[in-house]
């Protein structure tokens, strides 16, 4: 049995994404959305997926973008979210322990809750001018 180590490298990124979006694209309450939005596009996804949490965990900036806009339109609740972070946890805690990927798990907590926020208050403003 090896031990798991921390989070260190971009190849220790790209292990993590890799490994959660394989289990996002089958997941039956998120595959079909990310999949309908992405398409053929998933090598982009990746890469960009790749650049966002190399900044975020390894204070590495090689992320330049918005990370909201693309999700605003989207038709995702909590549930979603809650499903989102599960998925995140686990192949985390399947790969690594320490520090960094404590963060990971907070940090994407973090996202999740802003994002949420951000689309109800998006939607509440559309139905208030409607």
């Amino acid at each position: 049995m090896s031990l798991k180590e921390d989070i260190t490298s971009i190849e220790d990124i790209k292990l993590l994404v890799n490994s959660f979006y394989g289990k996002i694209r089958e997941d039956q309450l998120l595959g079909t959305i990310f999949n309908t939005v992405i398409q053929n596009r998933w090598p982009q996804h990746l890469n960009k997926m790749y650049t966002f949490w190399q900044t975020v965990l390894l204070d590495e900036h090689t992320y330049y973008g918005s990370p909201f806009p693309p999700h605003a339109k989207l038709p995702i609740q909590q549930e979603h979210f809650d499903r989102w972070l599960y998925i995140w946890h686990n192949t985390i805690d399947e790969h690594f322990y320490g520090q960094v990927a404590d963060e990971a798990k907070w940090r994407g907590g973090k996202m999740a809750s802003m994002f949420l926020m951000k689309l109800d208050y998006l939607r509440n403003s559309e139905s208030l001018n409607s």
